[in-house]
């Protein structure tokens, strides 16, 4: 069964340029001033300006091209209220009504931005922010948990990051919701579980977004969580220009999930070439002082030496074997010499005792039967007899004749 509808049939290109139409041809819709909160604020190389405006029931699309975006004072801010001034019309391939504006001003603060700025007051307040009770982050952590969507980039990009720095460390995902209503509750439960599973540090983290995206991190309930935490935690929520309340609640905050592994880890690489060369450096020092303890100790050893008792025997003893040579020497030459004497004196006496005499002719007299040597002829008579010793043996005489002397 089939059903036909009166009037013309349109392509879809037709009936968009044909709305188009109805809005160029509207002057109302040239000049057009429209009051409401930014978010989504974007501006890429092209140097053209995207952004949303809002208010509490609907969202219109804005562009400002860049030959305006280039001569604009006030740069616009995720959550700041302004009037934007332009035209409206159709953006044909999107299909959609958007605003091309001209001119931008501020107002304010949106309401979102300004009931994040009354919260982070009151936090403030309390000490949530206080510098002073951060925790001070691992130097080498062994088990990392990881809370964020599992199936976002941001949990793909961390775990990239941890494996190529710091392979070693265990990952562990405390998965939750990152966006959305259920958000906030569900990131305060992933923070609670992560913080009992004793892990080193907590990486909490998702990727960037509008300030509507990012609000689940400025929930009064997920900030308290984050500075319940007893672990050390590293935000990486967004981009770098993003900021949150769970950012300044956190010990450390990283412009990015990625930057917050980096932070979180060290480089292992980097880590080896310091330990290779602080060993180097050590095993350096080790021996120049083995060195240098090797040529105190040989120092000492010739003082100890040279103090030694064995020592002073030694030269004692060495001293006295001179000296004992000396007196050895001086003895047997003082014995030669007297043995000399000796000798010279005992020829000379020999040569000049009796025996000698009596070898050369000569004979010693005596009384008869005594020892009484006569050598005076005076002294005996004639007809007296008289002992005669010649060289070799003894006679007995009569005196006949006794010759005179004078």
């Amino acid at each position: 069964m089939s059903f036909r509808f009166p009037g013309v049939h349109w392509t879809v290109s037709e009936l968009t340029h044909y709305v188009r139409d109805l809005f160029e041809n509207d002057h109302q819709m040239h000049d057009v001033a429209v009051m409401g909160e930014l978010s989504n604020v974007s501006r890429p190389q092209s140097g053209h300006i995207y952004f949303s405006l809002k208010d509490e029931e609907s969202t219109i699309q804005c562009v400002m091209w860049r030959s305006v975006a280039s001569r604009v004072v006030y740069f616009p801010r995720d959550g700041d209220r302004v009037i934007a001034y332009g035209n409206v019309t159709i953006y044909p391939s999107g299909g959609r009504y958007q605003l091309y504006a001209s001119a931008i001003e501020s107002v304010g603060a949106g309401d979102a931005l300004l009931q994040t700025e009354i919260l982070k007051d009151k936090l403030a307040v309390e000490g949530l922010f206080n510098p002073d009770i951060k925790l001070k982050l691992p130097t080498l952590p062994v088990t990392i948990a990881i809370v964020t969507s599992p199936s976002g980039a941001a949990y793909h990009d961390m775990l990239h990051v941890i494996t190529r720095r710091w392979p070693i460390a265990k990952v562990q995902l405390v998965p939750t919701s990152v966006q959305g209503s259920e958000a906030p509750a569900e990131i305060v439960d992933a923070l609670s579980a992560a913080d009992n599973i004793n892990a080193d540090v907590i990486l909490l983290g998702r990727g960037g977004g509008s300030i509507e995206d990012l609000a689940a991190f400025n929930s009064e309930d997920v900030v308290r969580a984050v500075a319940a935490t007893t672990t050390p935690l590293v935000s990486g929520i967004g981009h770098e220009t993003d900021f949150t309340l769970a950012d300044f609640a956190a010990d450390l905050r990283a412009p990015t999930p990625s930057a917050a592994a980096e932070m979180a880890t060290p480089d292992h690489n980097i880590l080896r070439e310091k330990i290779y060369g602080d060993l180097k450096r050590i095993l350096e020092a080790v021996t120049y002082k083995i060195q240098m303890i090797t040529l105190k100790l040989d120092e000492i050893d010739s003082v100890l030496r040279a103090l030694s008792p064995t020592n002073t025997i030694q030269s004692a003893r060495q001293r006295l074997d001179h000296l004992r040579s000396i007196c050895v020497s001086g003895t047997t030459n003082n014995i030669c010499a007297k043995r000399l004497t000796v000798e010279k004196f005992d020829h000379l006496l020999t040569s000049l005792g009796p025996d000698a005499i009596l070898d050369r002719g000569y004979a010693i007299v005596t009384r008869a039967g005594t020892t009484e040597i006569i050598s005076d002829p005076n002294v005996i008579s004639k007809g007296q007899l008289l002992d005669v010793v010649v060289a070799k043996g003894k006679f007995e005489v009569e005196v006949g004749k006794i010759a005179s002397q004078e």
